[in-house]
C-alpha cells in the first residue's frame, strides 16, 4: 500500500458546505418559482371554471375581456420566470456545475504527491482563506483574493455579504431585514424547530414596550406573538406583564427582557440559523483544518520549555495558543526528534545518550564532534563533555 494514496473521504469531509450553499440557493428559487406557477395557474383556473359555468352569448365581450387577462397572467408568469431564471436560476447552476468540477479533481485523483492534487489544494487554501475573512468583517480583502485568484463561484461571498447586511441591521436594532429572511426560509425553519421568528417578534414587541406605546404593543401582541401561544405560551404572558414595568425595573424577569444585551443573542441566534440551514460549520474552515493537523502533532513536550522543537508547529507560541483547544495526539509508533535539528532520529540517525541521560541525534553529535576534536557537549548541561566515541546508542523499543 502506497503512503502517497489519496485519502479522498478524508480531504471531503471539509467539503460538504462547499457543494450544499449553491444547491440551498437553488432550491430557493425553484420553491419562488413554485408559488408564482401556483399563484397565477390557480387564478387562471378560477377563471376558466367560471367562464364554463357561464352563457358565452349572453356577454361575448366580458368573456373575451376574461380570456385576454388570463393571457395577460400568463404572460406575465413566463417574463417573471425567465427573469429569475436569468438572475438567479442559470448564475447559481453554473456555480453549481464549477464546484463539483472542482471536487471531481480530486475523486480522480490517487495520489497526494500528484500535480494536479498540489493545484487543487493550493485553491482550496485560497477558499479558506476567503471563507475567513468573510466570516472576520474583512469582505474587501476577501474579494481581491477571490478575484486574484479567479474563484468567486467557489466561494460564498453573496452569502457573508447577506449575513453581514442582516446582522448590521440588528445591531441598528432593526428586525425587518432578518423577518423578511425568515418568511424566505420559513418552511426550512419550520422543519429544524427554530425559533428565530418568535425571538424577533418578542424583540419588537419590547421595543414597543420599551418606548411605552401600549396600544400599538398590544395590537402587535395579538397579530405576531398569539399564533406562537401553543409553543411559547409563559414566554407570551410574561411578555404581556412587561407592559406594566417600566424600562428601569429591577425586577428580575422583566430587567431581562428589557436588556439590550437581548440584540447581541440575537445576532448570534441569527448566524447560527444561517450557518445551519447552509451546513456551514461555526467555525471558519481554516481553523477546523488546523485543528486537525494540530491534533495529529500535539504533544505534552510542545509545551515544556526544554523539550519543544523549533520544526513543530505546535511548539510554535502563537499556533501553540491555538493547540491548547485539541487533545493530545495518539501515536501507535513514536516518532523521535533530535532537539537540536529537528530531525528524526531512526536508523540511519540513530539517538546517541551521554550518560546524564540526555538524547541527540548521530548526526547533530557527529557535527559537534567534527567541531572541538572528536568530543562533544550536552547544549544542557555544559559539565558533561566527553568524547564521541564513549556516548552510548539507544535502542527504541
Amino acid at each position: 500500500m502506497s503512503f502517497n494514496k489519496l485519502n479522498t473521504e478524508g480531504v471531503m469531509l471539509f467539503e460538504q458546505p462547499f457543494a450544499r450553499v449553491p444547491y440551498e440557493n437553488y432550491r430557493k428559487v425553484f420553491r419562488t418559482s413554485q408559488k408564482n406557477i401556483e399563484k397565477e395557474l390557480g387564478a387562471v383556473q378560477n377563471v376558466a371554471n367560471d367562464l364554463a359555468k357561464k352563457d358565452y352569448g349572453s356577454d361575448a365581450d366580458a368573456t373575451v375581456k376574461a380570456i385576454d387577462g388570463m393571457i395577460a397572467r400568463v404572460e406575465g408568469l413566463k417574463r417573471k420566470l425567465s427573469d429569475m431564471q436569468e438572475s438567479a436560476g442559470t448564475p447559481t447552476l453554473n456555480v453549481m456545475r464549477e464546484r463539483l468540477q472542482h471536487l471531481a479533481t480530486v475523486e480522480d485523483t490517487e495520489s497526494s504527491t500528484a500535480p494536479e492534487f498540489t493545484r487543487w489544494a493550493d485553491v482550496r487554501l485560497d477558499r479558506w482563506l476567503v471563507d475567513w475573512c468573510l466570516r472576520n468583517g474583512k469582505e474587501k480583502t476577501a474579494r481581491m483574493i477571490a478575484a486574484q485568484n479567479g474563484i468567486e463561484k467557489l466561494v460564498d461571498i453573496d452569502l457573508f455579504s447577506d449575513i453581514r447586511r442582516i446582522e448590521d441591521a440588528l445591531n441598528r436594532k432593526s428586525c425587518t431585514e432578518a423577518l423578511a429572511w425568515c418568511s424566505e426560509n420559513k418552511a426550512a425553519l419550520r422543519k429544524l424547530k427554530n425559533t428565530l421568528e418568535f425571538d424577533l417578534r418578542l424583540q419588537e414587541y419590547i421595543e414597543l414596550a420599551r418606548a411605552r406605546k401600549t396600544v400599538e404593543a398590544i395590537a402587535y401582541s395579538k397579530k405576531h406573538l398569539l399564533p406562537w401561544n401553543d409553543t411559547h405560551h409563559h414566554q407570551i404572558v410574561q411578555a404581556a406583564a412587561l407592559l406594566c414595568y417600566p424600562p428601569t425595573t429591577s425586577c428580575g424577569p422583566y430587567k431581562r427582557l428589557y436588556d439590550p444585551g437581548r440584540w447581541t443573542t440575537l445576532i448570534q441566534s441569527f448566524r447560527l440559523a444561517i450557518y445551519h440551514l447552509s451546513t456551514l460549520p461555526t467555525e471558519p474552515l481554516l481553523h477546523l483544518a488546523m485543528y486537525a493537523g494540530l491534533a495529529s502533532l500535539k504533544l505534552p513536550a510542545c509545551y515544556g520549555h526544554e523539550t519543544r522543537n523549533v520544526d513543530c508547529p505546535t511548539c510554535n507560541p502563537d499556533l501553540g495558543q491555538l493547540a491548547k483547544e485539541v487533545p493530545f495526539s495518539h501515536h501507535v509508533n513514536s516518532t523521535i526528534v533530535c532537539r537540536l535539528t529537528g530531525r528524526i532520529m531512526d536508523e540511519d540517525n540513530m539517538p546517541m545518550a551521554f550518560e546524564n541521560g540526555q538524547v541527540y541525534s548521530k548526526e547533530a553529535l557527529e557535527e559537534m564532534a567534527a567541531r572541538n576534536d572528536g568530543f562533544v557537549t550536552d547544549p544542557r548541561d555544559a559539565e558533561e563533555h566527553c568524547s564521541f566515541s564513549k556516548l552510548r546508542k539507544v535502542f527504541i523499543s
